[in-house]
């Protein structure tokens, strides 16, 4: 029996979370997307909180690109993201790709995020 697409990126969600877990020294940087846009946060999952937060819907970087679902938007969210989690004084993270195959978007968030400064 053939997965649908969402079914297998679901599984393999949940066999990368098995082993990646966010802490306090070095929290979890995980990454959504979606058709249209995308989602990066850094999460401490020691105590359950989200300490930095990005996407394309956000006014500065929704009025500055022209579709969210590119490689161009994916890339500043990972600048962004990189910039938010420095601010902070984080600068190891654990990478979470969400299930998703590690190219295109994906590859082009966490590339901005590492040459913006975060180490994974």
């Amino acid at each position: 029996m053939k997965l649908s697409r969402k079914e297998s990126t679901r599984r393999r969600h949940s066999r990368i979370r098995r082993s990646v877990s966010g802490t306090p020294e070095r929290p979890r940087l995980s990454i959504f997307r979606s058709q249209q846009h995308i989602y990066a946060q850094i999460i401490d999952d020691v105590s359950q909180h989200t300490l930095a937060a990005a996407s394309t819907l956000e006014p500065e970087l929704k009025s500055k690109l022209a579709s969210g679902g590119t490689r161009d938007a994916s890339a500043e969210v990972g600048k962004l993201i990189a910039q938010r989690s420095l601010a902070k004084g984080i600068q190891q993270v654990v990478f979470d790709r969400g299930g998703n195959l590690y190219h295109g978007r994906i590859q082009a968030l966490a590339d901005a995020a590492r040459e913006s400064g975060l180490n994974f």
